[in-house]
């Protein structure tokens, strides 16, 4: 996995954008140039998603009909293949250290075995640092390729998550490892 999570933009002039149509609605992705992620989450409105890269990532963006192995993976996740985005990189400016780290640790949580805010601070490193943890999730602009919808509250209900609580029910459920005979 090759995750830049510095704010180096690299001299990105452009940026590219795509849709997939999910069963939680579109999932709209923005990548740099390398196909880095820069930001993903379940609107039709590009905008609204530009909104939520840092201002030092942001460029132009240009619509395509497909990202390439970008959109491959997306859909193999959909498939089934639960760990085909984790080798996507993704590009975000932390502003921190423990942000970037923190984003590092949330794509180490694998499908089917969400953490509470609590574990994930704990794992993070900083078990006192609930707080923080949270905020990680907050200020991620790459949802599902820095899967902040597996951190759950400590009760074990879900949280908050920027893009509805349905589209977080709908990912936990598809990530849910198949039980029975």
């Amino acid at each position: 996995m090759n995750d830049l999570f510095s704010g180096t933009t690299g001299g990105t002039t452009e940026l590219s954008s795509a849709q997939v149509d999910t069963p939680a609605g579109p999932l709209t992705i923005l990548v740099n140039r390398d196909g880095a992620v820069r930001a993903a989450g379940w609107t039709s409105e590009v905008e609204t998603l530009l909104a939520v890269v840092h201002p030092s990532l942001r460029a132009p963006v240009r619509p395509r009909a497909d990202l390439g192995a970008v959109t491959r993976a997306v859909r193999s996740y959909l498939d089934g293949e639960l760990t085909a985005i984790d080798a996507v990189a993704v590009e975000q400016h932390s502003g921190g250290e423990f942000m970037t780290h923190a984003w590092q640790t949330l794509r180490q949580v694998k499908p089917g075995e969400p953490v509470t805010y609590t574990g994930f601070a704990e794992l993070s490193g900083r078990p006192r640092a609930v707080r923080a943890a949270a905020a990680a999730c907050a200020r991620n602009a790459a949802a599902l390729f820095v899967p902040c919808h597996r951190v759950l509250r400590t009760d074990g209900s879900l949280g908050g998550f920027r893009w509805g609580l349905d589209v977080k029910r709908w990912l936990l459920g598809h990530e849910r490892p198949l039980t029975g005979s």
